[in-house]
């Protein structure tokens, strides 16, 4: 097997515990049969998928005047215990850590029948229409300041961009339903490929971490493979990139976690 680690900083990949101060904002969600993979489990799709609402919901319910004006960069999920069907989650959210342009969302996801889940997601600031950065204004940081308790977190990636000529490769079909309101697959959708490459896994199952960098938007038209290698610990490390130009959309990693 080929190793092949991501770049990481000390430090910036814990998830950190919910605050005692600062806003926290909580809401529920059931899994339902559409969110499950065919022996029950959440998946990672449908969990992106209540990442992303319970932050709309949040910002929302904080009157946030620009809701939509966030792209994401990183997610990342710890899965200690996995959520199953018709299981009630409560998603508890939160600020985790500031930056000039972006900001990292934690969200704790806690099961009426066990399911332990943490995450995180970068989220970046930025101009509608154009997508460039744009520094956090002040009704932001009153509104979630706080919470981040002085922590500052990165925007820049860690995956290695490298793909090695031992991955193994197939193709990755897009859907129109993938696709949301900005014209690109949507970041919850991109979770499908992780759950791709995990079909063919059936040895990795949790507790295990899994984390996805987004590095390019995938548009219509887009022909993409994804390609894949095995690592020491047991895990996979994962790229995505169009099959004609060789760009690099996504990069994944899934590494198996202790207890």
């Amino acid at each position: 097997m080929a190793t092949v680690c991501p770049m990481r900083e000390h430090g910036a990949d814990r998830l950190v515990d919910v605050p005692t101060t600062g806003r926290v904002y909580r809401a529920e969600r059931r899994v339902r049969f559409g969110d499950v993979s065919p022996a029950g489990r959440a998946r990672f799709d449908a969990l992106a998928c209540f990442l992303q609402d319970v932050s709309s919901d949040d910002t929302a319910d904080a009157g946030l005047d620009d809701d939509l004006a966030w792209v994401v960069r990183r997610t990342v999920f710890e899965v200690r215990r996995p959520a199953v069907f018709r299981e009630l989650l409560e998603l508890t959210t939160f600020c985790s850590g500031i930056g000039s342009r972006w900001a990292e969302r934690r969200v704790a996801l806690r099961g009426e029948r066990g399911a332990v889940i943490d995450a995180a997601t970068l989220w970046v600031h930025v101009e509608l229409p154009s997508g460039r950065p744009i520094p956090l204004d002040g009704q932001f940081l009153d509104l979630y300041g706080p919470a981040a308790a002085g922590r500052e977190v990165t925007a820049r990636l860690r995956h290695r961009a490298h793909v090695p000529d031992v991955a193994a490769r197939r193709p990755w079909g897009l859907r129109f339903c993938d696709f949301d309101p900005l014209g690109h697959v949507n970041n919850a959708a991109s979770w499908a490929t992780v759950e791709e490459v995990l079909a063919g896994r059936p040895g990795l199952r949790p507790p295990y971490r899994a984390e996805l960098e987004y590095r390019a938007p995938i548009e219509r038209g887009a022909v993409i493979s994804l390609a894949t290698v095995a690592l020491d610990d047991g895990g996979l490390a994962m790229w995505a990139l169009e099959d004609r130009t060789g760009e690099l959309h996504l990069t994944g990693l899934v590494s198996p976690l202790a207890g």
